[in-house]
Formats: structure tokens, C-alpha cells, sequence
């Protein structure tokens, strides 16, 4: 019997419109416009994307061609969001416990609902450079160790080996902890974090041996804002303000195209 051959590979163009199309209206799947063909070929191909790490590797390759052209700033700000997740995001229950089931998709419980936590280390001109998910109820001081072993941008030509020291990092209250800056300064990383009241009255509690105050530069904690501005560019796109993907590994692919379009519309810096 002579074997059938498949049907006709649908255009990668049009493929890759399509998902971007979800990606930035949230629509379902299913409810896709038939100009960008069967709704199953592109929801195929954006899970295959994400399962051999494709969308991972574009991203990777912006990091790559913007440092090589002098434009991503090694000045790094941390961060994090709540992005509630849809009802519908909640239904991957496979092994394990429910509240097992739900941490391994980054779900946490509130009072509003499911949620879900997006960490991110951002470039000095508000662009990714590394994130990840938690549920939305766990703690920013925990993750910055975990951010920061992210970064790690190649070089061109895979020759040498990535880099991942920032020249600085700026990050709210919520990073101030003495494993945090420990790591920093074994890292030779400036920081800019200010220090919590409580941690302030603790070591003047203590005089002498509390030690002294952390450094601390205002001009440099004032450009924090980039990061808040890549958050809301994030949430320009509806399948990441709202997360309706069950799988964590799913809703980091859509994080991941949205970062990619950012990365492509952001003009080259001009400065000398």
C-alpha cells in the first residue's frame, strides 16, 4: 500500500499572525478568524514551539544581536506582577494533590481568585532579560537569587562564554534581605535597594554590631520605572494580562511572544 502523504504545511507567516493575534486579544483558541487557518494547526505549532524551546531560543538570539550592537543596558531592575488567572487556566490537575497540582502550574489561591506571579529581571531600557512564574500569594525576596542565576545573554557566534553580571540592579523593599545583598556583593553587583523600617530599627537596636547602613543611590533607584513600564507594556496584551493557559509552561510561551515583539519594536538607543 502506498503511503498517503500529509497535507500542505501551513505558512509559517501566517501561523506565527495568528498566535500573535491570541496572544494579543486573549482570544480562545477555538474562536480564532479562518484567515489564519485551522485554529488546532495553530495551537499545534505554538505548543511545539514552546515544548523544543523555540520562543525561548528568539528571545535568546534579540539578547544576543542587541548586545553585539551595543544596545542592551547591563543596568538591571527586578520586579514582579499579579496577573489573575481565568477560571479556565485552573483545570490541570495530573498527579499529586490539588494544591500540589496547582503550585507545579504556578496557581496560587486569593481571595479574588487564582492567580499567578511574574518575576522578571529587566535590561535599563525596559526590555526582558530573565522571568519567571510562582503562584501569585509567594514572596519577590526569595526569587531574586533564582532571577538573577536567569540572566545569561550569549555571545555572537557562541564563541566565549554568556555573560551574566550586571553592571547594576535596582529593585523595591521587597528585595531587602541580608541573603540578597550577600549574594550581590559576592556577585561584585552595585545594588540599589532600599532598607525595610523593620531591618533599619533592628540593626540600630543592635549599635555596633548591626553594622552599617547599605548603600544606596537615589539616581540610580529613580530608574526603576523601566520595569514598571515593561510591565505595562506586558499586559498591552490581553492572553498575559489575563492568563487563560492551564499549563505554567504554556502561559511562559505567551509571556515569551509578548517579550519577543517588545525586543522587535523598540528603536536602537542613539546615544554616543
Amino acid at each position: 500500500m502506498v503511503p498517503q502523504r500529509g497535507g500542505r504545511w501551513r505558512d509559517h507567516r501566517q501561523v506565527i499572525n495568528g498566535i500573535l493575534f491570541r496572544v494579543r486579544t486573549g482570544v480562545p483558541w477555538r474562536d480564532l478568524p479562518d484567515r489564519y487557518g485551522p485554529w488546532k494547526t495553530l495551537y499545534k505549532r505554538f505548543a511545539r514551539w514552546e515544548a523544543d524551546g523555540t520562543w525561548a531560543r528568539i528571545e535568546a538570539a534579540l539578547h544576543t544581536a542587541a548586545d553585539a550592537a551595543g544596545d542592551l543596558d547591563w543596568r538591571g531592575h527586578a520586579d514582579s506582577t499579579v496577573v489573575r488567572a481565568h477560571q479556565h487556566a485552573a483545570g490541570a490537575r495530573k498527579g499529586g494533590s490539588s494544591r500540589d497540582a496547582a503550585r507545579r502550574e504556578a496557581l496560587g489561591k486569593s481571595r479574588g481568585g487564582w492567580t499567578t506571579k511574574i518575576h522578571t529581571i529587566g535590561e535599563g531600557r525596559g526590555r526582558n532579560l530573565a522571568s519567571h512564574l510562582t503562584p501569585g500569594q509567594d514572596s519577590d525576596t526569595r526569587e531574586l537569587v533564582r532571577l538573577l542565576d536567569a540572566v545569561s545573554v550569549r555571545r555572537p557566534g557562541g564563541v566565549g562564554r554568556p555573560r551574566k553580571r550586571l553592571d547594576s540592579l535596582a529593585a523595591d523593599k521587597a528585595y531587602s534581605s541580608r541573603a540578597n545583598r550577600t549574594t550581590l556583593r559576592a556577585r561584585r553587583i552595585p545594588h540599589d535597594i532600599p532598607e525595610k523600617d523593620d531591618q533599619k530599627a533592628n540593626r540600630r537596636r543592635r549599635g555596633s554590631r548591626g553594622g552599617r547602613p547599605p548603600a544606596f543611590r537615589p539616581e540610580g533607584y529613580r530608574q526603576r520605572n523601566t520595569i514598571e513600564r515593561l510591565m505595562n507594556r506586558r499586559k498591552q496584551f490581553r492572553a498575559v494580562a489575563i492568563r487563560y493557559d492551564k499549563l505554567a509552561s504554556r502561559y511562559r510561551a505567551t509571556v515569551q511572544i509578548a517579550d519577543i515583539f517588545i525586543w522587535l519594536r523598540a528603536k536602537p538607543d542613539r546615544r554616543s
